[in-house]
């Protein structure tokens, strides 16, 4: 199992608690090509009856038609819209669905007698899913400054949208019970979790096995290799060998080659990739029903 909560998680935690009582409304983020992941399944209980809008962020990594299925899925309980914040893609639609809540908000102060109030939104989310992009393509670019690792935002950013719109940047918090090596391993295939905290090949040789599933052309057509039949891990040692990645004597580098398949996948030069579908998860939450 993944050895990944360092120190840093539990003091953003307890950070995160802290700031909750200076906002009105929370963008939670999370990656279009694991959606269901990359949810901290802790913020449900943390965020209470905080508004609340959901964004699936890196959409041009990710299958079009799956992530307009997880859109569905998630709109069913808050306002949802995937983007790509990198190139500012669906940040009017994100924008619009924050204009409503301020103007609900705005409603209810002034049926307290209060006028002008300011929306205060925290952007949330676990590391890596492109939190800082996004606050970047709202605010302007390099508005925010990023860590080095994942879940290091440094020091408590606010971030002008317009005259009556702030945003407050936050690390990137992961929780510290997954669950199941699924998760786990999604989290590391997108580099939620420092690569210091698990195994390159293990991580390399789950993203094989997803990828067979979901199409093993994607794997045939990006390394010229032949994949029906043959097994996952010898699948690695083919692709080391068609990229170079040898040691002295000809023996394939495993580590070299199991960082230049998770790089391809992170890249996008897979081209778009969804890891899970509503589908699957409803199989397994909900037993298919």
């Amino acid at each position: 199992m993944i050895n990944w909560y360092p120190g840093h998680m539990a003091k953003a935690k307890r950070r995160l608690k802290e700031d909750l009582s200076m906002v009105d409304m929370v963008i939670e983020v999370l990656d279009a090509r694991i959606p269901f992941s990359s949810r901290n399944p802790d913020l449900d209980q943390l965020l209470d009856n905080q508004k609340r809008v959901i964004v699936l962020n890196k959409k041009d990594l990710a299958l079009e038609k799956v992530t307009d299925e997880w859109v569905n899925y998630f709109s069913k309980e808050y306002p949802t819209v995937a983007l790509n914040s990198k190139e500012g893609i669906g940040i009017s639609s994100l924008m619009e669905r924050i204009n409503n809540l301020h103007y609900k908000l705005l409603k209810k102060a002034e049926q307290k007698g209060r006028k002008n109030k300011d929306a205060k939104i925290m952007v949330i989310g676990i590391p890596n899913v492109g939190k800082s992009a996004l606050i970047n393509s709202l605010g302007g670019k390099g508005r925010v400054k990023t860590g080095d690792k994942p879940g290091v935002t440094r020091g408590k950013q606010w971030i002008k949208v317009t005259k009556d719109i702030r945003l407050l940047d936050t690390p990137g918090i992961l929780w510290p019970n997954l669950g199941d090596e699924n998760t786990s391993y999604k989290l590391a295939i997108t580099a939620a979790i420092d690569s210091d905290r698990y195994d390159n090949e293990t991580a390399a040789y789950r993203l094989i096995k997803y990828i067979l599933e979901i199409n093993p052309f994607i794997l045939e057509k990006n390394y010229d290799i032949e994949t029906k039949g043959i097994h996952p891990y010898d699948l690695m040692l083919e692709i080391g060998k068609k990229r170079g990645c040898l040691m002295s004597g000809g023996k394939i580098d495993k580590e070299r080659v199991s960082k230049l398949i998770l790089n391809d996948f992170r890249s996008g030069e897979f081209g778009k990739l969804s890891l899970e579908t509503v589908e699957e998860i409803k199989e397994i939450t909900e037993g298919g029903n």
